[in-house]
């Protein structure tokens, strides 16, 4: 994605009343999902040993920050990418009833981004994950969960509205629902992006079911890890994944706009089938992965949705860096400078 430069941009707020407005949103939307999903807070590290197997592998090629811990006698330690496999384990730690879970805030440093509108070398967002029976790992299970998101997202940007009446709300009533392979379906000529932008466009808020698996041109819709979500799994649709992201139409910047990737987790045969899928059969010798073959973790369900991506789209800003302070390239400064785009 290439920086986007909309024409005649005006910010809606001045950056001190930004910085209110941002600590609205945060307080408002973590209170809203914590309800929705039966979720309490729980602290999470920053960083986390090499080997053990709990960092979020991402698409698998992007290498983590790393560092020796002196006093350990050098041992290797990474900053997490997210705490995907990290909550799993502390579900089970606490011993967490079906129906209940966790959330905390990640912050990451991914220095693999391509810096633009939507990516930052820091990534803030809040990590959730919830204990499920087997019976629950289905599509029906996912979709409420997606509802009850996107729920807690109409909800806050309706509070915005109200403190910030020149603010108008963009989101559809409800979120359409569409697997990858219909998207290839009807748009066979154009690319996995190009695809999200038509539905996005079209319906306003989507769920892209199905990230990680080829589709029937033989790539994935998306990369996906495969140690956390499920997408290897039938699903009652008939099509393959148990997984996907949320994307909302932003008409600030005309384009897809990804808040949330989420999904239902990986059971032991779905982990052991994926692990040859992705050619990374070794990893089952880790510590999560172990764990995880061994019946020792819950079923879970979870996702991440990103905080200041959240702050952005409902304080209808053109780029990420209006509300998150990190490192930009010197030529994007000025070129956003130049469109009364400033960055914090």
């Amino acid at each position: 994605m290439a920086l986007i430069i909309p024409k005649k941009y005006k910010q809606k707020l001045l950056p001190e009343t930004t910085e209110v407005a941002i600590k609205t949103i945060k307080e408002a939307f973590q209170e809203k999902l914590a309800t929705a999903l039966n979720l309490r807070r729980v602290t999470a590290p920053l960083f986390v040993l090499s080997g053990t197997g709990l960092n979020d592998d991402l698409n698998g090629v992007e290498p983590p920050v790393s560092f020796n811990i002196a006093n350990m006698k050098g041992a290797p330690a990474e900053v997490v990418h997210s705490l995907a496999k990290w909550k799993r384990t502390k579900l089970g730690a606490y011993d967490i009833a079906p129906g209940f879970g966790l959330y905390t805030d990640m912050n990451a440093i991914r220095t693999s981004e391509e810096l633009d509108n939507l990516h930052s070398l820091y990534v803030d967002q809040w990590d959730w994950e919830q204990t499920i029976r087997e019976e629950d790992r289905n599509l029906l299970y996912l979709k409420e969960a997606v509802k009850k998101i996107y729920q807690a997202l109409r909800e806050t940007e309706h509070l915005i509205y109200k403190l910030f009446p020149h603010i108008t709300p963009y989101l559809p009533e409800e979120i359409t629902f569409i697997h990858s392979q219909q998207l290839l379906d009807e748009y066979p000529h154009l690319t996995p992006r190009e695809r999200e932008t038509e539905a996005a466009k079209k319906y306003g808020a989507i769920f892209v079911i199905g990230i990680g698996a080829p589709l029937s041109d033989g790539q994935p819709h998306d990369g996906r890890a495969p140690d956390y979500d499920d997408w290897i799994t039938p699903n009652e649709d008939g099509y393959i994944g148990l997984n996907g992201d949320i994307i909302l139409w932003n008409p600030v910047l005309d384009a897809p706009f990804e808040i949330s990737s989420m999904g239902i987790r990986v059971a032991p045969e779905s982990l052991k089938k994926q692990l040859e899928a992705r050619g990374c059969t070794e990893r089952a010798k880790l510590k999560f992965h172990s764990m995880l073959l061994n019946g020792e973790l819950p079923y879970s369900i979870g996702g991440g949705i990103g905080q200041s991506r959240l702050c952005m789209f409902l304080l209808q800003k053109a780029h990420i860096g209006e509300v998150q302070a990190s490192i930009w390239p010197e030529d994007q400064i000025k070129a956003c400078a130049q469109a009364g785009i400033h960055l914090l």
